[in-house]
């Protein structure tokens, strides 16, 4: 059974499925795993220095030979030797967030990499197009992590009738329905993120994993709103107190202070009270850990009956 769009030629892989690039979660195991599996694996480098982020990409060449790529942060303050290492390296697919690629596109074209940013709205995704990007990630804001503001629903249409290039769907998609609902609204691919958090092959702490596992529907919050870079998390007291912070008027430095590190201690320490647990609505769908491989495969699978559902519903009208 195969589910074949153009992203699987454009990157050479098996499946139109991209694992999110989790900063302190997606290592080169899971990366690896999920290239394994027939989807596009992603190392999150998030702010690690370059001899950090080199460990996870010798990491995943010796467990993978098939493609797999880097999330570039792009307010990482490494961000020009990490450019430097991802082209030095020969990683052949670098996803972009929090801000424009635009100044570095060229070299990566020029090292044949392909550059898929993460776009939250359809201006950004055009302006992207015109300077050359292979495909974008349409992201919702029902993801977890740094957010927009438009749904998934509503993004993804609007960009791929303003595109040419591949569009992937991101937010809230868990499951077969949500990749058959992606489909349907003209992507090519989707990435998950918050699922794969619970692959087996996911390295970040257990109860990080049990957090997710336990979320339920209304489990998420959205904090630093104030700051102009808002993160979806998991309910905990870190999320209590920085919104508590934000609405007494705490100055971006505080704030800034009250959140560094928070990552680190929820997926390295295990801290789910006073880390910041990154995670999105879909959450709630989340049951199961289980291998990169047959999240995929069961991936796959349910979409296809899905879409069998529908053909036999369409049938009945």
């Amino acid at each position: 059974m195969s589910l074949h769009t153009r992203l699987c030629d454009l990157l050479g892989i098996e499946y139109p499925v991209l694992q999110g690039g989790m900063a302190w979660v997606a290592t080169g195991e899971l990366a690896a795993a999920v290239s394994e599996a027939g989807g596009l694996g992603i190392i999150g480098a998030g702010n690690a220095p370059p001899d950090v982020l080199k460990a996870e990409i010798k990491k995943a060449k010796a467990l993978t030979n098939k493609p797999f790529g880097v999330n570039l942060m792009l307010l990482s303050p490494f961000v020009e030797e990490v450019v430097k290492l991802l082209c030095d390296e020969g990683v052949r697919v670098v996803t972009t967030g929090a801000g424009n690629p635009g100044k570095y596109i060229d070299r990566f074209k020029a090292k044949g990499i392909k550059v898929i940013p993460v776009v939250s709205s359809v201006a950004l995704a055009k302006r992207l197009e015109r300077i050359g990007v292979d495909a974008v990630i349409a992201e919702g804001t029902e993801a977890g992590g740094h957010i927009g503001e438009l749904t998934t629903m509503v993004l993804v249409p609007q960009i791929v009738d303003a595109l040419e290039v591949p569009v992937i769907a991101a937010g809230g998609i868990a499951d077969g329905r949500g990749v058959a609902a992606a489909l349907a609204l003209g992507a090519e691919g989707v990435q998950l993120g918050t699922r794969f958090i619970c692959a087996r092959e996911c390295t970040v702490h257990q109860n990080y994993k049990e957090a997710v596992l336990n979320a339920k529907d209304r489990d998420t919050v959205v904090t630093g709103e104030t700051t102009g870079h808002p993160v979806r998390i998991l309910r905990n007291r870190l999320a209590r107190e920085f919104k508590q912070k934000e609405k007494s008027g705490a100055t971006q430095e505080e704030l800034a202070a009250l959140g560094a590190g928070k990552l680190a201690a929820a997926a390295r320490e295990g801290d789910v009270q006073n880390g910041s647990v990154m995670a999105g609505q879909v959450a709630a769908l989340v049951k199961t850990v289980e291998p990169a491989k047959a999240i995929i495969n069961n991936l796959i699978k349910n979409t296809f009956s899905v879409i069998e559902e529908l053909k036999e519903y369409g049938e009945s009208l």
